[in-house]
């Protein structure tokens, strides 16, 4: 009995030291001023009325940026944060870090932690760049000789060349970041925090970052702030949302931002003006009308005979209580067809298959827009379309208690193996101004047995392939 209090005991001591970040009960109040002259007055007067024995006053409001929010994470997990701004993202991470202290609560964070918050911060703009390196690096806990040893690899990550020996402020916001997250990139972080600051870089050194994040965080601890839901779904095992400064949901990521993307669908507002309707050239509309020529990729016959033959199986039209509906319209159906119009229980990837949405109305729909995406296990959208611009020249206008249909041919891409999801959608309205009716995050699902000869995450058959001297 005493044995197993001890191991008991032990195993719970072992737990608490993969705890990297304990949040408990967290809040922050600031005090919020009508005139700077009320900041003063709130300084001075209340600790001279205490001093006399006279009654207190504030000259402020409280606005609690944060409310009572609590988590754990663990070595080697991911963390995503989300809300509209203003829900207190920007506060919780400074709380993280040490820039702000807690109202209330607790924060426990163990480890050397790297922040990339808001832009530039830290960085001292009349200082160079390789000055701001060191004096960067140092405050995050690296001696001189340290920096030193790793500041080629900095400057090489950085990629601004001769810039690094100018002032920063003379660098342009992709340059500040570069600078930022070379330094963050080499200080043997144990936690590292990113707001949206990876948002202004350009593609290539996003891609960079990327594959520095999904290495760092196979080991380490990671919270990453973004709005791209998808990213978050990607790179993060578990999602904060906040609201209001209140924690609204908490848990697997997929759940939480599936969630998260149905309470943004609700609040969406129209306009309604039938002017925001784009005019596309006549011309543009009659290439999207053209007929493909049939095509097939020239390898299918033989990676159809072989083990490399892409078997997806589809699972059944189902709904849950995650989705998201108005009392307009209602998808009832979905099914994949073969060219012969018969539902699919298997499809393989190469050939060419149907997507059937059926959508039974409720109230008269003036512009409809039917449209999918396949998703992979992450949530990470893989390919798609909609039915907008091939009607952008009909009326396809439905009254109500009437049955809508959308159909989609294309050839499957070939899928690594794995779980793939379509996720369909009906809306009201244009491309660029629209409201969402029913939107079903997993209608459909897809089970891939096998891989093929597809590289990166979808291999798209092609229609030839050449090899020859020229």
């Amino acid at each position: 009995m005493h044995g197993s209090k001890r191991l008991a005991k032990v195993l719970q001591m072992f737990s608490d030291s993969e705890i990297t970040i304990n949040a408990k009960n967290l809040s922050k109040c600031f005090q919020i001023y009508n005139h700077p002259r009320d900041r003063l007055k709130q300084a001075i007067i209340p600790k001279l009325r205490k001093l006399y024995g006279g009654t207190s006053k504030n000259y402020g409001r409280e606005f609690w940026a944060l409310s009572d929010v609590s988590f754990q994470l663990r070595k080697g997990e991911a963390i995503g944060i989300i809300g509209r701004n203003g829900a207190g993202k920007s506060t919780l991470l400074q709380l993280l870090c040490g820039t702000l202290s807690p109202t209330s609560g607790s924060v426990r964070v163990a480890g050397r932690v790297a922040a990339l918050l808001e832009l530039g911060s830290g960085f001292n703009p009349e200082f160079s760049g390789r000055e701001n390196v060191y004096m960067n690096a140092m405050l995050l806990g690296l001696s001189k000789e340290q920096v030193d040893a790793r500041f080629e690899q900095i400057e090489a990550f950085a990629e601004i060349g001769q810039f690094i020996d100018q002032p920063v402020k003379n660098y342009s916001s992709g340059m500040f970041v570069r600078l930022a997250f070379a330094v963050v990139a080499h200080v043997d972080a144990d936690v590292l925090i990113i707001d949206e600051a990876l948002a202004v870089g350009d593609a290539l050194f996003t891609q960079k970052c990327m594959r520095f994040i999904r290495k760092f965080r196979e080991k380490h601890t990671l919270l990453f702030v973004s709005h791209d839901i998808s990213s978050v779904m990607n790179l993060c095992d578990k999602a904060i949302w906040l609201e209001q400064g209140k924690l609204r949901a908490s848990g697997p990521s997929k759940e939480v931002c599936e969630d998260y993307v149905n309470s943004l669908l609700q609040s969406q507002t129209t306009d309604g003006n039938e002017a925001a309707l784009v005019a596309r050239p006549k011309e543009r509309i009659e290439r999207l009308k053209a007929k493909t020529l049939s095509w097939k990729d020239q390898r299918s016959d033989f990676i159809n005979l072989s083990n490399l033959r892409n078997d997806l199986e589809v699972f059944r039209f189902s709904t849950s209580s995650n989705d998201y509906s108005t009392q307009d319209a209602t998808i009832t159906n979905v099914s994949l067809l073969d060219s012969s119009g018969h539902p699919l229980t298997w499809s393989v990837g190469g050939e060419k298959v149907c997507l059937r949405i059926e959508v039974h109305t409720k109230r008269p729909i003036t512009r409809p827009i039917i449209g999918f995406s396949v998703k992979d296990r992450l949530g990470q959208s893989l390919f798609g379309d909609n039915t907008y611009l091939s009607h952008l020249d009909k009326d396809c206008s439905i009254s109500e208690n009437s049955t809508l249909v959308g159909e989609f041919e294309f050839f499957m891409p070939w899928l690594p193996s794995g779980d793939y999801t379509i996720q369909v959608a009906i809306a009201n309205g244009t491309q660029e101004s629209h409201s969402q009716l029913h939107w079903i995050h997993d209608a459909i699902l897809l089970k891939s047995h096998h891989n093929s000869v597809s590289t990166g995450l979808i291999g798209i058959p092609m229609s030839d392939i050449r090899l020859y001297e020229s």
